[in-house]
């Protein structure tokens, strides 16, 4: 009788192994499904938003041919706010144009959520920060003279200015290595390791210790073109600007501005026949036109949306892309301030 309960109880734990044994190899086979699942899921995520990223620049790209497109048809000797490349391109849904092609039968409604819009900008319309220091090496003290007016107007210190100039000479000495006397000017090896890097956009300029907020406030009147002069137009410039370079005051920058609407520039010495004979248009550091121009796209894709903007250089009929810059999401608010 015993022998048989001993058998019995035998069985009931062997069953039980068996059954826990089994359960083991369900939940692993369960894990190992569940991330294979996982991985797939994920891999497929991924494979979206890269095509949906490439998609999104090959739309805008879009609106850089866009403006070229304005920017050739401009054969104007002179460039102002009155002129159809300073004009908008509102957003529009992408299928709206595909629609409006003949050659084209889809259904405008069954294309996705896209919107584009872009918008041209006049580089020359800034300050150019690239101007502070001469080909020499040494600070311009008349374009240093503009930046701290520009930095009153602004309601910022002049000492702004100050601190700008002597982080971009040292930056600019720096990047002249193989010259001996830029090193000696620089301090040697020893100041050259010390140097900044060279910014190349506004949006860099933090690199010359410019407090994060201070360049925020400069980047709707400041650009940075480095290894050429541009000098400000008369015609498509804000009147801090105008003020600074013409150190005129605010008053007289704006009657300057409301002249223009009217009547644009063809030459900077109207501006004495304008704000009086005491008012002189200073130099090469002025100008009625433009060669750089900024073109922004903006792209709005169901939920995320991407921006992206080109500065571009137009020599007659040749426009030539000089750098790029996409912002997307939170990203692209941050980058309206440069606009």
């Amino acid at each position: 009788m015993s022998r048989s309960i001993t058998r019995l109880h035998l069985r009931e734990r062997q069953r039980g192994a068996a059954l826990l044994a089994a359960m083991v190899i369900v939940t692993i086979v369960v894990t190992i499904a569940s991330s294979m699942v996982w991985q797939q899921w994920r891999a497929v995520q991924v494979e979206s938003a890269e095509r949906s990223v490439a998609q999104s620049q090959w739309i805008l790209r879009g609106a850089l041919d866009w403006g070229r497109l304005i920017l050739r048809a401009d054969s104007r000797t002179v460039d102002h706010l009155g002129e159809p490349w300073a004009v908008p391109l509102a957003e529009a849904r992408i299928s709206s144009f595909l629609a409006s092609d003949k050659d084209n039968t889809a259904d405008a409604d069954s294309g996705p959520e896209a919107f584009l819009s872009g918008q041209i900008y006049d580089v020359a319309a800034r300050f150019n920060l690239a101007a502070l220091v001469d080909s020499t090496g040494e600070i311009d003290q008349a374009q240093l003279q503009a930046l701290q007016r520009l930095c009153e107007y602004l309601s910022m210190s002049p000492s702004v200015a100050d601190a700008l100039a002597l982080a971009w000479r040292r930056a600019w000495l720096a990047r002249a290595v193989d010259d001996p006397q830029m090193l000696a000017k620089l301090g040697g090896e020893e100041g050259r390791q010390k140097a900044p890097v060279m910014p190349q956009t506004v949006d860099q300029i933090v690199w010359l210790g410019v407090d994060a907020g201070v360049a925020e406030r400069l980047r709707p009147y400041v650009t940075l073109v480095v290894d050429d002069q541009v000098p400000v137009n008369l015609n498509t410039a804000p009147r801090e600007v105008l003020a600074a370079v013409l150190d005129v005051d605010l008053g007289r920058a704006d009657r300057l501005v409301q002249y223009r609407q009217r009547n644009p520039l063809k030459d900077p010495g109207e501006v004495s026949n304008i704000l009086g004979n005491a008012v002189q248009a200073p130099g090469s550091n002025v100008s009625v036109t433009s060669s750089y121009f900024e073109i922004t796209g903006r792209l709005r894709l169901e939920d995320s949306v991407m921006q992206k903007r080109y500065v571009v250089k137009r020599d007659g009929q040749n426009i030539r892309v000089l750098f790029e810059t996409s912002a997307s999401g939170m990203d692209m608010q941050a980058s309206r301030g440069g606009q």
